[in-house]
């Protein structure tokens, strides 16, 4: 019984985190001049570097900015529904199906970070695997041999 709340308390612990994926990546497609200011701020350390680039670098950089928030919210959902309806004690695959896209996007993403000097990026990148790996590692016993 035990094991179970415990896996469930981490169950709910990823659907929040989740749902925090979703709500930043939304946020960049429909905030963009407010989520556009906070990454001018953390690569920056202005809110307004990115708006002093020109008005094509600009708008260029909020295209990007929409693309990369509607894959974000696309991978929060992706992983709401493998919580929803496959993460479960015993199912490998489910657990796997967050864990593996998680460290696609971690490693290469933090090694450009760090290689094109915006250790800024790391950071934020750190702060989201550290909230996805706690309840990972938790969740790992849990899963079928």
């Amino acid at each position: 019984m035990k094991t179970q709340s415990n896996f469930n308390f981490w169950q709910r612990w990823l659907i929040v985190v989740s749902a925090g994926v979703m709500l930043y990546g939304i946020s960049m497609v429909l905030a963009p001049d407010l989520l556009r200011q906070f990454l001018s701020l953390l690569a920056f350390g202005s809110p307004s570097t990115i708006s002093s680039f020109g008005t094509e670098a600009a708008h260029y950089i909020a295209l990007a900015h929409a693309v990369m928030g509607s894959v974000m919210f696309g991978w929060g959902a992706t992983m709401m529904f493998i919580l929803f309806s496959q993460f479960r004690p015993g199912n490998r695959t489910a657990w796997l199906s967050i864990a593996v896209p998680l460290a696609a996007w971690f490693i290469p993403d933090t090694l450009y970070s760090l290689w094109s000097g915006f250790w800024q990026n790391t950071v934020l990148n750190l702060v989201f695997a550290i909230l996805f790996a706690i309840p990972l590692a938790a969740t790992f016993r849990t899963k079928e041999e």
